[in-house]
């Protein structure tokens, strides 16, 4: 019989079963056989050393009440099932197959064991002198129907099954891609924030928002003599600016993509606050810098938003 779970996909269940309330050891292994009509129930072997994986990874945690530990779902627990919405809608799937092809299995073990029976009786009726009592066959009669009884209530449990997997299936999908429509409107809604933020605060190096966007023309006055007391460090400012209007090509090369744009912007945001501030903090800020930097941030936000809302 083919494996009811594939390699991390217990893990990934184990998660859900979690998600839909917090439930001890025994309760989970009970679900599982429940979700499969009573074909397959997993030992407290293989389900209490994932918990504890899950535990140690920060996925879960538990309480103790009643002398039992009861597990409940982490928020770094709810972000991995989030992330993986579509692997959980194929799961769903994966279990209405198991659930069929075990129900298959069933069932070919009672036509076998039916076959036998018949066999076995015939065989034992041409042995004998007598006839197979009337007892012994009514007997046998009642095993078969039983059998075939236990086979049908079995494929029927296995069809309803299905067909639970399948809406769940389909109700995941949704999940997931209201999901990714949210995330985009909250990608649109950061960089309306962050423009309206930097045009009234500012507080960051400009020259630094230039080299993020890649180049662009240099912002106005910025070839325009240092503002009293800005010293050296004014014009050093500018120099880098101009040197860095053709961006660095290789700027946050590290952050290998996750398959979600959503997600990959967050995190070159993220990069470019945390470069902007390290540079600020490093080399301080003077007010001409200050200025400078807030038509950078301005234009780079306009750039954002204009390149985030397509058609408008």
């Amino acid at each position: 019989m083919p494996p009811v779970f594939a390699h991390g996909r217990l893990r990934l269940y184990l998660l859900k079963l979690l998600d839909e309330a917090p439930r001890h050891g025994y309760e989970v292994i009970r679900l599982l056989e429940e979700r499969f009509q009573g074909l397959y129930a997993p030992s407290a072997g293989t389900v209490y050393p994932r918990l504890a994986k899950l535990e140690a990874e920060g996925l879960v945690t538990h309480a103790s009440e009643g002398g039992r530990k009861v597990y409940s779902i982490t928020d770094a627990g709810r972000a991995e099932l989030a992330d993986r919405g579509g692997e959980l809608a194929d799961l769903e799937l994966e279990i209405r197959d198991s659930v069929s092809e075990l129900a298959a299995e069933i069932r070919d073990d009672v036509r076998g064991a039916a076959g036998a029976l018949r066999r076995e009786m015939r065989a034992a009726a041409s042995a004998t002198a007598t006839p197979v009592e009337d007892v012994s066959w009514a007997a046998a009669k009642e095993e078969l129907r039983k059998a075939k009884q236990e086979w049908k209530e079995q494929a029927r449990r296995a069809k309803d099954e299905s067909r639970r997997a399948r809406e769940e299936a389909q109700q995941a999908r949704r999940q997931a891609k209201e999901a990714q429509e949210r995330a985009r409107e909250e990608v649109v809604r950061i960089a309306s924030q962050l423009q309206e933020q930097f045009a009234k605060s500012g507080g960051v190096l400009g020259n630094l928002a230039g080299t993020w966007l890649g180049g662009g023309a240099s912002a106005p006055g910025a070839d325009a003599p240092a503002a009293p007391g800005a010293g050296a460090g004014t014009g050093t400012a500018t120099g880098a600016s101009a040197g860095a209007a053709a961006g660095d090509p290789h700027w946050a090369e590290d952050l290998a993509a996750t398959g979600d744009p959503a997600r990959d912007l967050d995190r070159l945001l993220d990069r470019f606050r945390d470069d902007v501030r390290d540079a600020a903090r490093d080399h301080g800020v003077t007010p001409a810098q200050l200025a400078e930097a807030r038509t950078h941030l301005a234009a780079a936000a306009d750039r954002l938003a204009a390149t985030l809302r397509p058609g408008r």
